[in-house]
Protein backbone atom coordinates (compact mmCIF):
# COMPACT_ATOMS: atom_id res chain seq x y z
CA UNK A 1 0.00 0.00 0.00
CA UNK A 2 1.19 3.37 -0.67
CA UNK A 3 0.71 6.41 1.54
CA UNK A 4 -0.78 9.30 0.37
CA UNK A 5 1.85 12.15 0.88
CA UNK A 6 0.00 14.36 3.00
CA UNK A 7 1.02 17.89 4.96
CA UNK A 8 -0.82 19.62 7.68
CA UNK A 9 0.19 23.11 9.42
CA UNK A 10 -0.72 22.69 13.27
CA UNK A 11 -0.65 25.64 15.84
CA UNK A 12 1.73 23.97 17.71
CA UNK A 13 5.84 24.75 18.85
CA UNK A 14 7.60 21.86 18.47
CA UNK A 15 11.10 20.95 19.71
CA UNK A 16 13.25 17.99 18.77
CA UNK A 17 14.51 15.54 21.64
CA UNK A 18 17.39 12.68 20.91
CA UNK A 19 16.53 13.45 17.44
CA UNK A 20 12.67 12.74 17.39
CA UNK A 21 10.17 15.93 17.36
CA UNK A 22 7.46 16.86 19.96
CA UNK A 23 4.49 18.58 19.12
CA UNK A 24 3.03 21.06 22.20
CA UNK A 25 -0.01 21.70 21.34
CA UNK A 26 -2.99 23.99 23.01
CA UNK A 27 -4.25 27.59 22.66
CA UNK A 28 -2.47 30.32 23.00
CA UNK A 29 -1.65 31.44 26.29
CA UNK A 30 -1.14 28.03 27.52
CA UNK A 31 1.99 27.24 28.10
CA UNK A 32 4.21 25.86 24.58
CA UNK A 33 6.94 28.78 24.49
CA UNK A 34 7.26 28.85 27.85
CA UNK A 35 7.61 24.63 27.97
CA UNK A 36 9.63 24.60 24.79
CA UNK A 37 11.90 27.01 26.31
CA UNK A 38 12.34 24.81 29.63
CA UNK A 39 13.01 22.09 27.36
CA UNK A 40 15.86 23.97 25.23
CA UNK A 41 17.18 24.40 28.83
CA UNK A 42 17.77 20.62 29.20
CA UNK A 43 18.68 19.71 25.92
CA UNK A 44 16.30 19.80 23.62
CA UNK A 45 16.78 22.24 20.08
CA UNK A 46 13.80 23.98 18.74
CA UNK A 47 12.06 22.87 15.79
CA UNK A 48 9.22 25.61 15.20
CA UNK A 49 7.29 27.96 17.63
CA UNK A 50 4.18 28.31 17.92
CA UNK A 51 3.24 26.97 13.77
CA UNK A 52 4.59 23.71 12.92
CA UNK A 53 4.63 22.23 9.61
CA UNK A 54 4.03 18.30 9.64
CA UNK A 55 4.53 16.22 6.37
CA UNK A 56 5.44 12.56 5.22
CA UNK A 57 8.83 12.50 3.81
CA UNK A 58 10.67 9.86 2.55
CA UNK A 59 8.19 7.39 4.40
CA UNK A 60 8.19 9.38 7.51
CA UNK A 61 6.84 12.01 9.51
CA UNK A 62 8.57 15.27 10.08
CA UNK A 63 8.08 18.35 11.86
CA UNK A 64 9.77 21.46 9.89
CA UNK A 65 9.17 25.29 10.81
CA UNK A 66 7.28 27.35 7.94
CA UNK A 67 9.91 29.08 6.38
CA UNK A 68 8.94 32.79 7.97
CA UNK A 69 9.43 31.59 11.17
CA UNK A 70 12.93 29.14 10.94
CA UNK A 71 14.56 30.00 13.98
CA UNK A 72 12.83 32.35 15.47
CA UNK A 73 10.93 31.83 19.37
CA UNK A 74 8.47 34.36 20.60
CA UNK A 75 9.68 34.83 24.55
CA UNK A 76 7.03 36.71 26.18
CA UNK A 77 7.89 39.64 27.92
CA UNK A 78 11.29 39.83 25.17
CA UNK A 79 9.81 39.39 21.63
CA UNK A 80 10.92 37.18 18.95
CA UNK A 81 14.32 36.27 19.53
CA UNK A 82 16.66 34.13 17.19
CA UNK A 83 16.90 30.20 18.13
CA UNK A 84 19.36 27.63 17.12
CA UNK A 85 17.06 24.91 15.53
CA UNK A 86 17.28 21.95 13.50
CA UNK A 87 15.65 21.93 10.42
CA UNK A 88 13.20 18.92 10.95
CA UNK A 89 12.82 16.04 13.10
CA UNK A 90 10.81 12.78 12.99
CA UNK A 91 7.32 13.11 14.94
CA UNK A 92 7.08 10.69 17.89
CA UNK A 93 4.51 12.74 20.47
CA UNK A 94 1.78 15.20 21.16
CA UNK A 95 1.46 16.73 24.29
CA UNK A 96 -2.09 18.15 24.47
CA UNK A 97 -1.78 21.54 27.18
CA UNK A 98 -3.99 21.48 29.95
CA UNK A 99 -5.27 22.14 33.01
CA UNK A 100 -7.48 19.25 33.46
CA UNK A 101 -5.14 16.50 33.98
CA UNK A 102 -6.43 13.03 34.68
CA UNK A 103 -4.46 11.48 38.16
CA UNK A 104 -4.24 8.00 36.31
CA UNK A 105 -5.45 8.33 32.38
CA UNK A 106 -6.28 5.29 30.48
CA UNK A 107 -4.70 3.69 27.55
CA UNK A 108 -2.54 6.32 25.62
CA UNK A 109 -4.40 8.13 23.02
CA UNK A 110 -3.31 9.18 19.45
CA UNK A 111 -4.38 11.56 16.90
CA UNK A 112 -4.29 11.41 13.38
CA UNK A 113 -1.75 13.66 11.90
CA UNK A 114 -0.63 14.11 7.89
CA UNK A 115 -2.62 10.86 7.86
CA UNK A 116 -0.78 8.91 10.54
CA UNK A 117 -1.48 8.30 14.41
CA UNK A 118 0.27 10.29 16.54
CA UNK A 119 0.34 9.17 20.39
CA UNK A 120 -0.96 11.82 22.64
CA UNK A 121 -0.34 12.84 26.30
CA UNK A 122 -1.65 15.57 28.24
CA UNK A 123 0.29 17.75 30.70
CA UNK A 124 -0.06 20.81 32.15
CA UNK A 125 2.52 23.26 31.03
CA UNK A 126 3.75 25.46 33.44
CA UNK A 127 4.02 22.89 36.26
CA UNK A 128 7.04 22.78 37.08
CA UNK A 129 7.33 18.79 36.58
CA UNK A 130 6.27 19.46 32.79
CA UNK A 131 9.77 19.31 31.12
CA UNK A 132 10.91 15.83 32.97
CA UNK A 133 7.13 14.94 32.32
CA UNK A 134 7.29 15.11 28.59
CA UNK A 135 10.71 13.57 28.66
CA UNK A 136 9.06 10.51 30.35
CA UNK A 137 6.25 10.21 28.19
CA UNK A 138 8.87 10.14 25.20
CA UNK A 139 10.39 7.32 26.85
CA UNK A 140 7.33 5.51 27.49
CA UNK A 141 4.72 6.50 25.07
CA UNK A 142 6.36 8.44 21.76
CA UNK A 143 8.22 4.92 21.04
CA UNK A 144 7.97 5.47 16.95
Amino acid sequence: MVREEKSETLHATSVAIGGRAVLLCGPSGTGKSDLALRLIDRGAILVSDDYTVVKWVDGRLEATAPQTITGKMEVRGLGVVDMPCVDYARVALIIDLTDDIDRMPADPQERLIAGAGVPVVRLAALEPSAPIKVELALKTVGLA
